[in-house]
């Protein structure tokens, strides 16, 4: 089996090789720091219904306290 696994970066969508990609599954270094930036900036999302909210344990997310 001398095939590697290749994978599509979520971010710049170059195929790039899983094993030994110690940035996968992204592509480069540049590329997990977008994806970073990303979700610094808020531009990613876990929508949470008002159930689970009211179910969890304290913890509420999308809402900032002030």
């Amino acid at each position: 089996m001398g095939s590697k696994l290749k994978v599509k970066c979520p971010i710049c969508k170059k195929k790039t090789t899983w094993e030994n990609n110690p940035y996968r599954p992204f592509c480069s270094k540049e590329c997990k720091l977008a994806d970073l930036y990303h979700w610094i900036e808020e531009d990613y999302r876990i929508k949470v219904s008002e159930i689970d909210l009211l179910n969890n344990t304290g913890i509420y997310l999308n809402k900032k306290e002030e």
